[in-house]
């Protein structure tokens, strides 16, 4: 097991965090010193706390992706079948039409309107 540590494969990771840290680190430097010329702005320090957590970033990942792994196989070992976790169960509601007879005290405007309403409810359910 003390040979699987260093693999091929581990070491290119290893090498793509490293160069992505110092290229980042270089870019924060360069927005550094426009920050710091005559005509910087605080966007360029902005860049300058950015650059290093985008180097950081290639790290994360490989961490977070080993952690992932480890939980599955975990529970791969645990001897049971991991079933999909559903999503919390939300109530179904239906909704009934209203069918609310048109009251005498309805002007005669609107009462057109909400026939004309029907007509094109009606016509777009057949």
């Amino acid at each position: 097991m003390p040979g699987t540590l260093l693999t091929p494969k581990r070491l290119a990771i290893a090498a793509v965090c490293l160069v992505s840290l110092i290229v980042c680190c270089g870019l924060a430097y360069w927005q550094w010193e426009r920050f710091s010329e005559a005509g910087g702005t605080f966007q360029n320090l902005g860049y300058v706390f950015q650059w290093p957590l985008f180097g950081l970033f290639p790290l994360f990942m490989v961490w977070r992706l080993r952690k992932l792994a480890a939980q599955r196989r975990a529970e791969d070992a645990g001897g049971g079948t991991r079933e999909p976790v559903a999503p919390a169960a939300r109530p179904v509601v239906t909704v009934e039409p209203v069918r609310t007879p048109a009251h005498h005290d309805e002007d005669d405007e609107l009462a057109a309107y909400n026939r004309y309403l029907r007509e094109l409810n009606a016509r777009d359910q057949r």
